[in-house]
């Protein structure tokens, strides 16, 4: 296993976009040093990342983690100003990953490995998806007795229905305006869901808390400032699930949205050949098999396997799919009007 050389927390390393961290992996002195720029926590990808250079030699990767807003920003102005960019961006923002391909800011790739990539994640071979992670609701286990463990949104409907509920004040979700992801699964689920309009009143009458990130929601979960925790992605969930008894995760049985982290190489990418490498590795058996290990890969219906007792949907799997049509969700107005609503009806507080 090669080593990681250096993790290093950076704040607003550059005057305009916020850069959260930074690692190297591999060699000292590689021949080749190839960037990779991700909204993936270094932590759960590392091993990924360790698993791609045992099969190169004297190669490196400098991995910068970045927030989804920042990461699209960043990138779109690289690619209208022509610069070089970063050789690969993996990104949770997938929306924002399907308008930078179609600001012709990708290059593209074709391989065997890519040739078995299903239609709704992959789109002109410019963009690859490459995870499976579902949007579940996390719970403390010591807290929220088991007959109110919301199984779906109807169920935490009903925790926050009553006048003096116990759960108000004490429900996190994403904070769409910090959160790309956030805005994402909050913006299909105004399409999606009926319960949309009564969950956003509920979560805006009982004080909720929206906050930035999914480390901080979960560590507000396990800790018991928070009780539950709606829309939160679920890999990051089950991980900490795997060393905390008290977290909790359900995959809501009214309809799950699942997730694929989209991958693209940019225009302006210096190594795009060790890019278009690691692309292919990560769609490999071994590739898949390291993001499983990772939690990346999360089973969730009958063709990746069930979650485990509790944790299953039991209802429709609902994949966000690479193409066009989330460019809805980027639309000035559409936008600019949804986040209106957010903010009229959410927490005043929200952080």
């Amino acid at each position: 296993m090669k080593a990681f050389l250096t993790a290093m927390m950076t704040m607003c390393v550059v005057p305009a976009f916020a850069q959260e961290a930074t690692a190297v992996f591999g060699p000292d002195d590689p021949k080749q040093l190839m960037t990779i720029r991700s909204t993936t926590d270094i932590a759960v990808f590392g091993p990924v990342v360790d698993a791609f250079l045992e099969t190169q030699t004297d190669i490196g990767i400098l991995y910068e983690q970045w927030g989804s807003n920042d990461l699209f920003a960043l990138s779109k102005a690289d690619c209208a100003a022509g610069r070089a960019s970063a050789d690969m961006l993996i990104s949770s923002g997938v929306h924002q990953m399907v308008q930078l391909v179609n600001d012709a800011c990708a290059q593209a790739h074709r391989s065997d490995a890519t040739a078995g990539v299903r239609d709704e994640l992959i789109w002109r071979d410019e963009l690859w998806g490459v995870t499976r992670e579902p949007a579940v609701m996390v719970y403390n286990r010591d807290l929220v007795p088991y007959d109110e463990v919301p199984q779906s949104r109807f169920d935490l409907l009903d925790l926050l229905r009553p006048d003096q509920s116990r759960y108000a004040g004490r429900v996190a979700t994403y904070d769409i305006e910090a959160s790309g992801l956030g805005f994402l699964f909050a913006f299909i689920d105004s399409q999606e869901a009926t319960t949309f309009g009564g969950l956003l009143e509920s979560l805006g009458r009982t004080h909720a808390i929206a906050t930035c990130c999914s480390a901080e929601i979960i560590d507000g979960v396990a800790n018991g400032q928070y009780l539950v925790a709606y829309n939160v992605l679920g890999s990051y969930a089950l991980a900490r699930a795997e060393k905390d008894t008290r977290i909790g995760v359900i995959a809501p049985n009214d309809y799950t949205l699942v997730l694929s982290r989209a991958v693209m190489i940019p225009r302006g990418a210096e190594n795009a050949g060790l890019a278009t490498a690691f692309l292919d590795f990560l769609l490999s058996d071994t590739g898949r098999a390291q993001l499983r290990e990772a939690l990346l890969i999360v089973p969730i219906d009958g063709e990746e396997g069930e979650l485990e007792a509790g944790q299953a949907s039991g209802g429709v799997v609902r994949p966000i799919t690479l193409a066009p049509g989330l460019l809805v969700a980027l639309d000035r107005q559409k936008r600019e009007s949804f986040i209106r609503r957010w903010r009229e009806t959410f927490p005043s507080n929200a952080q």
